[in-house]
């Protein structure tokens, strides 16, 4: 049977935010491939669709409960647990990156977690904080409908700098200032994304979560309380 791969599917995207570098905040972000069918050539963060097995794997810390208590806003299902999965899998697939605590896994460990739990880490939701929700528009490639996290880069439990265990998928992985993250090729969402960062640099979390939400036939602004 054939799979629609234009169909909307859920997905998580990891913003890591850096603090200590002397160019001033910064985030980590990567190119995808130019023969990519969505979004080549452009900078991204860390991210992507939601496998079926995020959902078996179990989180050494669970994400906070404000967090998740958004998560299952305006969801069929209460992911939360399963889209913090998809993000920690997702950072350390492109990025080689270690969001974790340490511990020993229980039970057959999954192929695309050997790697991770190999370091003697379990995937600890903690320090995530849901920050935006946005939906592909109809007539693309892919859709997906992405949850965008937050995370400090002190909550790693690796070298910031080494990327050395990243598969091939994003390119030129390196930490952005964030006015320097401007002057790449970003996709639109992600340069609303970039702004709605140095907001809450300035004035810190917000009481809200901006959705733009395109599964009707018009585009709707939400925010998630």
């Amino acid at each position: 049977m054939s799979i629609d791969k234009s169909a909307l599917r859920d997905a998580a995207t990891l913003v890591v935010l850096r603090r200590d570098l002397p160019d001033g905040p910064a985030v980590l972000m990567g190119m995808r491939g130019a023969g990519a069918a969505f979004m080549p050539s452009k900078y991204v963060f860390p991210g992507g669709a939601r496998d079926a097995g995020d959902s078996n794997i179990a989180l050494a810390a669970p994400l906070p409960e404000t967090c998740a208590k958004r998560l299952a806003q305006e969801t069929e299902a209460d992911l939360g647990p399963a889209l913090a999965v998809t993000a920690i899998r997702e950072l350390w697939e492109e990025t080689g990156l270690i969001l974790g605590t340490p511990g020993t896994w229980q039970g057959d460990i999954p192929t695309d977690w050997a790697g991770f739990a190999a370091t003697g880490h379990r995937p600890s939701a903690a320090g995530l904080r849901f920050f935006f929700r946005a939906i592909t528009p109809p007539g693309r490639p892919r859709r997906f409908d992405a949850r965008f996290f937050l995370v400090e880069a002190s909550e790693l439990a690796s070298d910031p700098d080494d990327f050395s265990r990243a598969c091939d998928e994003l390119s030129h992985l390196h930490w952005v200032s964030l006015p320097q993250a401007r002057a790449l090729n970003l996709p639109f969402i992600t340069e609303v994304v970039l702004a709605e960062v140095e907001a809450q640099l300035t004035s810190g979390p917000p009481a809200t979560i901006p959705f733009f939400d395109n599964r009707g036939p018009r585009a709707t602004f939400a925010r998630l309380g």
